[in-house]
């Protein structure tokens, strides 16, 4: 108990400390979302398949090399047909990340279970430097 009380500053420090480094595990991190780099890390390493999920003007204006469009209100008709193997790591993308949140448990109701967010969407894939092509 003496410890305690001679050392009670550096006892706050240290739990203030670890609870800022375990603020993102508890917060949770984005819910499910990668990083652009761990995005194309998936696309080279496992075959993942991105799909951006804005409509077909926000598309068009841009988006990540290789991505395939498939507008959220119509993820569920076609969602299979632009992506056949359910296995495959599904990375789904928007403008913020807002919609692909959303996008991500439509799609995991639809069977694809390793449907993740690109976190940031296509803002954070351009602030990280990776490519952009227009349609």
């Amino acid at each position: 108990m003496k410890f305690i009380v001679d050392n009670w500053m550096l006892i706050l420090i240290a739990l203030s400390s670890g609870s800022m480094l375990a603020w993102p595990l508890i917060r949770g991190t984005g819910g499910g979302s990668l990083t652009a780099q761990g995005a194309v890390q998936l696309i080279n390493r496992s075959r993942g398949v991105m799909v951006d999920v804005r409509n077909a003007e926000e598309y068009a204006a841009g988006h990540a090399t290789g991505a395939k469009n498939v507008p959220f209100d119509q993820l569920e008709a076609k969602l299979p047909l632009a992506v056949k193997n359910k296995t495959v790591p599904l990375l789904l993308m928007c403008a913020t990340g807002a919609r692909a949140q959303r996008a991500v448990a439509a799609a995991k109701k639809l069977g694809y279970e390793q449907a993740q967010a690109v976190a940031g969407g296509l803002k954070g894939w351009k602030e990280a430097n990776l490519p952009v092509e227009k349609a």
